[in-house]
């Protein structure tokens, strides 16, 4: 008979047992836990069917049309668990811990698994993902305009023992119209989410945790509004750096890049621009002078962001001024100041 576990030691066990998420394609895409392998028992389309059914005709038609939609494929899930197992257990879930992966809990137990269900399924997860979030978290903000390297910094800041949260990371952009340059695909709002939740919970959370000042949204990733308020009210280092010293950075980080997707990047900033720096900045763009370009950008980024940083509530701003883009020796320059956090 299957076990359940409630999420947190779901989530325990998921780190030396494979998970199998037997929900639609759909479903996974939007969201589902890291790591978690994908081995749907319906397609959206016949979960579609399936559901139609239930709510038209009944639930015993319903069942019977998913059967015959699932039974062809029984012998491949079992290979297929198999495959994943490791010393013959699985982890199982479906959406609410309902029909779905307790049939599949069944089929792979008569096939001489041992499977691990979640209890409330993934509903019950993301409500435990929810809750990493309203715990207390000693957050540290790096905060900076655009161009003064703060990723960079903050992957420093980990190599000599801190703790990090790299969101931009999670999110796959960083933060700007640009940010999606040389990037992987985004994930949705709730599967950054999830990937965050995992992360906080490989930390101490008794202990501070630096993040860069962000935006509530990362591209098009939304944070969850709690966790963005924590950031809102944390103390933060604000190193002030010189748009003249941030500009080789961002023109090494982004001038690589074909010249159109920076235009259709420029466009997304328009009307913030207004059309005269707009016409400016493109005409620096065809003529190759990607310098200017970022220079004309940091007109608009640097007056946001400062707007931004004067709108905190408890502001707790620790600023410091430093003169290079160099991490290593950003780090040096701020240790005195980390040390106060």
């Amino acid at each position: 008979m299957p076990q359940k576990l409630v999420a947190k030691e779901f989530v325990e066990k998921a780190k030396f047992i494979p998970i199998l998420d037997v929900r639609s394609p759909g479903e996974y895409k939007k969201g589902h836990i890291p790591g978690a392998n994908s081995m749907c028992l319906f397609t959206d389309e016949e979960r579609a069917k399936v559901g139609t059914c239930y709510k038209q005709i009944g639930k015993e038609k319903a069942v019977e049309m998913g059967l015959e939609f699932v039974g062809p494929k029984l012998h491949q899930f079992v290979k297929t668990a198999k495959k994943f197992a490791v010393d013959g257990e699985i982890l199982v879930y479906c959406w609410r811990g309902g029909m779905r992966s307790g049939s599949m809990a069944w089929l792979l137990e008569t096939a001489g698994l041992k499977v691990y269900l979640l209890e409330g399924g993934y509903k019950a997860y993301r409500n435990f993902v929810l809750s990493q979030f309203a715990q207390d978290l000693k957050l540290c903000v790096l905060g900076g305009k655009t161009g003064s390297g703060k990723t960079e910094l903050l992957h420093v800041i980990k190599s000599h023992g801190h703790q990090i949260l790299d969101l931009e990371g999670i999110a796959k952009h960083r933060g700007s119209a640009f940010g999606h340059f040389g990037m992987e695909a985004q994930p949705s709002s709730e599967h950054f989410e999830n990937l965050l939740a995992k992360e906080i919970l490989a930390l101490d959370v008794s202990k501070p945790i630096w993040v860069e000042d962000e935006s509530r949204h990362i591209g098009k990733v939304f944070m969850d509004v709690v966790f963005y308020n924590k950031i809102r009210n944390a103390p933060i280092l604000f190193m002030d750096i010189s748009v003249e010293t941030r500009l080789p950075h961002l023109v090494k980080v982004y001038a690589g890049y074909p010249k159109e997707d920076i235009a259709m990047a420029l466009g997304k900033i328009q009307r913030r621009l207004g059309g005269n720096w707009h016409q400016l900045a493109l005409k620096a763009l065809d003529v190759g002078d990607f310098a200017e370009v970022a220079k004309i950008t940091l007109t608009y980024y640097d007056k946001a962001y400062m707007f931004g940083l004067h709108q905190r509530e408890n502001p707790q701003i620790r600023p410091i001024e430093v003169n290079t883009i160099d991490p290593n020796l950003q780090y040096e320059a701020i240790l005195p100041l980390i040390k106060e956090f």
